[in-house]
């Protein structure tokens, strides 16, 4: 079955977005997916290009992590699928994935998510969300995630817990673009008139 020229284009939009995030999370991305045009997306997968063919699995530069990013068939993806991801997770050792749904996760879905969190971390993203990537708005700053090591540092160097430094939500859209968990302390460039630039830090909860 050929997809219509717009879903197919909602799809491209979706990917280009995925792979823009990975790379800024410090995924091995190369240049030419990130420059992959609407014809050679459709060139790559097929006019009659099915979701699950668009699955990825991508590994953190620096250590080999991986990730995985799914994009179920199904319009309203339930505890089934869910099910069938985490035990692929499960058999090929792997505890990170973005699922890319067309619609919200059922409750059951979204029930099981939070029942195996502990091991297997899922961060869904509808399509719509991703069309367009909010991190490269001239308005959105930028956001560097810090390492354990670089957080330590940072809460010695200034005395505090990490609980009084200004707070960011994970379920901000930019905490949610960069992965953010809880703890995780991330890092905000902003332009300055008078020092050139002005940083701050947030800690996630």
């Amino acid at each position: 079955m050929v997809l219509p020229e717009e879903e197919v284009r909602r799809l491209f939009k979706a990917m280009k977005t995925v792979l823009q995030m990975l790379r800024d999370r410090g995924y091995v991305v190369t240049d030419d997916e990130i420059a992959m045009t609407k014809e050679g997306f459709t060139a790559k997968y097929g006019d009659n290009m099915k979701r699950e063919d668009l699955m990825l699995v991508k590994d953190k530069r620096d250590s080999g992590e991986q990730i995985y990013v799914f994009f179920p068939e199904d319009a309203k993806v339930g505890a089934t699928t869910i099910r069938t991801l985490i035990s692929r997770m499960h058999d090929d050792n792997v505890t990170r994935a973005i699922l890319v749904s067309q619609q919200a996760l059922t409750p059951f879905a979204n029930k099981m998510i939070k029942e195996v969190a502990k091991k297997f971390q899922v961060e869904v993203f509808q399509e719509a969300e991703l069309l367009v990537n909010i991190h490269h708005h001239e308005l959105v700053p930028p956001h560097q995630v810090l390492t354990a090591e670089e957080k330590t540092a940072l809460l010695a160097r200034y005395t505090v817990k990490e609980t009084q430094l200004p707070r960011i939500q994970v379920t901000d859209p930019v905490a949610r673009y960069h992965g953010l968990k809880s703890g995780d302390v991330v890092k905000i460039i902003r332009p300055s008139e008078t020092a050139g630039r002005y940083i701050t830090y947030r800690y996630a909860f």
